[in-house]
């Protein structure tokens, strides 16, 4: 018996298909969104953070050091980091908080590099 690679291609994206469809619900419920109350309290709980990140980013003239003005704005923005790692981190995973605080320091950085006109890689 011949299969022609036609009707393999068409098999294999079937089955491609079928395999997807299967392990999809699991792959969003893990990221939040088989509750869509908690994925939209997840992303406002991030635009907020990332928000006043933004507006403390600022140049005040002030701090001349791009790592302490970035380190200065992430802790002005703490409330609303702690705020998105009580949303996102209801088990208290130190893990989750760890790479939320690093991810916020990162991004204080950026914006700070970002509003002194200074290039960001």
């Amino acid at each position: 018996m011949r299969f022609s690679s036609q009707s393999i291609g068409v098999g294999l994206a079937v089955l491609a298909l079928s395999l997807g469809a299967c392990n999809s619900a699991s792959v969003f419920k893990g990221a939040g969104y088989s509750d869509p109350r908690l994925a939209g309290r997840i992303d406002r709980a991030f635009e907020a953070r990332d928000a006043c990140l933004t507006r403390n980013a600022a140049p005040t003239g002030r701090e001349s050091d791009v790592a302490n003005a970035a380190k200065a704005v992430a802790l002005s923005c703490m409330p609303e980091t702690n705020q998105l790692i009580a949303v996102t981190n209801p088990y208290h995973d130190p893990q989750v908080t760890d790479a939320i605080l690093k991810d916020n320091d990162a991004k204080a950085m950026r914006y700070v590099m970002l509003a002194r006109g200074e290039s960001w890689n």
